[in-house]
């Protein structure tokens, strides 16, 4: 998007009736930072895309998207979109429905068989990426837009990782995740699929890669003791959500118990409810309010008749039931028992209470630091201690998600390309953060946000067909076009309107404006009249 210039005075100038001498204060444009795109971790442009989508260009939008992100399809599905948490537009009606208008632009994608740009040149460098999932197939996609040769050595039998193994296909159908992967195999990708890399140093050396991007998945369920018997059947939620890729659907029988409060938790109880259990029921150790899970999949599990039991933890495990202890929570909010002790039925108990991460691959590797189970890396770059090698995803310290993930690849990335050049990226000057006391929201009319369609209860409980649905082309124009711009000039018009002394300059369409400061006197009604806060007063040079 083109953003406005400043003036640049002309000292020689002799204009009549002068104003400029009135000002103590002068009006500046400015360039603001979107809160959207200050929250967003694999660090998309949004308020760039949705400039393109509320004209209709949805291609261009596409495309711009796609700079950052190779996955909007699957990214209007599974990402938590804290952009709309921070949307300056919720203070007016409701956030900009961001995450919908993403899904819409990927799903035209995937209709129109849009395609990702070839590399314009090949470097001649090569680089192997460990792990097809998120993490690993950004850095995959970056890389070879870069001109890289890249081969991706995935341990598992298909594309994915924990997007295909941790999400269950109500939340992402399969084609979608097979058609964006495939998408960047299109454009000169190796996959290498069922191959485990064992030892890293020794891959890297057979191979004559140039660098390496680790972006190992959490794939190993961690377990909690509780006594049982022999025949109690306890299982761990990883191997339950892997196991629905296959062609044999884990046996969970009709009274099933979860033992966590994470996304995975739910997401366990909504596929038992979809496998026929009559019974669902999460038992969890704190509050609501102290669950990790989303607020929204938790309503949505709710809705579908799953049970939770707060303030709960499992004793044992016996001959199908086992023992809660209901707890209550201390003055730091913190669980502790009560002695209080109820029988529950179940024919399984599923555990979900968080994934490690295998890093047998690095063992013997020097200069390696390896922490609380993750490898530690210099945030700015993502290399670790051994120069040339770089990670990612779950396997560093850092929120465990898909976005955060896709971030990730990106900027290790582009930091593989300059490290392999011999430089080293130079930080990006962020711009202050456009927040809503600095816009002028009285132009925008209320126009509440689209509610995405869902599927009925019914359909919900007894197949695993996609939940949520998409936005038509009509709502996702709508909805583009609720972005208020905030903080960077649209060319509205407004200031070059209201100024009484005819002192703003147009300077065509996409270069914006700037002032003639002859003229100006500093009476500040442009910057009152801006809609998106792009104008702002500044105290006059000495």
């Amino acid at each position: 998007m083109q953003k406005p210039f400043a003036i640049t005075l002309d000292p020689g100038s002799s204009l009549a009736n002068k104003t400029g001498s009135w000002r103590t204060e002068r009006p500046v444009y400015v360039d603001r930072l979107p809160p959207c795109n200050a929250q967003c971790p694999a660090g998309e442009d949004i308020q760039g895309w949705l400039f393109h989508a509320e004209s209709g260009d949805y291609e261009s939008a596409w495309k711009h998207l796609t700079k950052d992100n190779p996955f909007p399809a699957t990214m209007g599905r599974v990402c938590y979109h804290s952009c709309e948490g921070a949307c300056n537009r919720a203070q007016v009606d409701e956030a900009v429905g961001i995450n919908s208008v993403e899904r819409f632009l990927g799903d035209e994608a995937l209709k129109k068989g849009w395609k990702l740009p070839a590399p314009e040149a090949e470097t001649g460098k090569h680089i192997l990426v460990v792990g097809a999932g998120p993490s690993g197939m950004s850095a995959a996609y970056h890389l070879r837009r870069l001109g890289h040769k890249v081969t991706v050595k995935e341990a598992g039998p298909l594309m994915g990782g924990m997007m295909r193994f941790g999400i269950p296909k109500y939340r992402l159908p399969r084609d979608v995740l097979d058609a964006e992967m495939q998408r960047i195999v299109d454009m000169g990708v190796t996959v290498q699929l069922g191959t485990k890399v064992a030892d890293i140093a020794q891959t890297m050396k057979d191979g004559g890669f140039d660098a390496a991007f680790l972006a190992v998945g959490a794939h190993i369920a961690k377990r909690a003791f509780i006594p049982a018997k022999d025949s109690s059947r306890i299982l761990d939620a990883v191997s339950v959500l892997r196991s629905m890729e296959g062609e044999d659907q884990p046996m969970l029988g009709r009274k099933v118990v979860v033992y966590g409060g994470g996304n995975t938790a739910i997401d366990v109880a909504r596929t038992a409810k979809r496998l026929g259990a009559t019974e669902a029921i999460i038992v969890y150790r704190r509050t609501r309010e102290k669950m990790p899970a989303h607020d929204f999949e938790v309503e949505e599990a709710l809705e579908e008749g799953v049970m939770v039991k707060w303030l709960s933890t499992i004793k044992n495990a016996g001959d199908g039931a086992l023992t809660i202890e209901k707890m209550k929570l201390d003055e730091k909010g913190n669980p502790q028992p009560t002695g209080e002790f109820e029988t529950l039925e179940a024919d399984s108990v599923v555990l979900a209470l968080g994934q490690d991460v295998d890093l047998s691959l690095l063992e013997g590797v020097s200069d390696l630091e390896v922490k609380d189970g993750v490898v530690q890396v210099n945030l700015q770059t993502m290399m670790t201690g051994h120069p040339g090698l770089f990670a990612g995803g779950d396997m560093v310290p850092a929120d465990r998600n898909v976005t955060v993930a896709i971030g990730h690849g990106k900027k290790a990335a582009r930091n593989i390309d300059a490290w392999l050049r011999g430089v080293t990226v130079a930080p990006v000057h962020k711009h202050a953060v456009a927040t809503f006391d600095r816009i002028n929201p009285w132009y925008y009319s209320d126009a509440p946000k689209t509610i995405r369609p869902q599927l009925d209860i019914a359909r919900r409980t007894s197949s695993f067909d996609e939940v949520q649905g998409g936005l038509t082309e009509s709502n996702a124009l709508f909805e583009a076009r609720r972005c208020m711009s905030c903080g960077n000039c649209f060319e509205c018009d407004n200031c070059y309107g209201v100024c009484p002394d005819n002192a703003v300059i147009k300077l065509g369409p996409g270069n914006g404006f700037q002032f003639n400061y002859d003229y100006c006197k500093g009476c500040g009604i442009c910057v009152s009249e801006c809609p998106c806060g792009s104008i702002e007063m500044e105290p006059e040079p000495t």
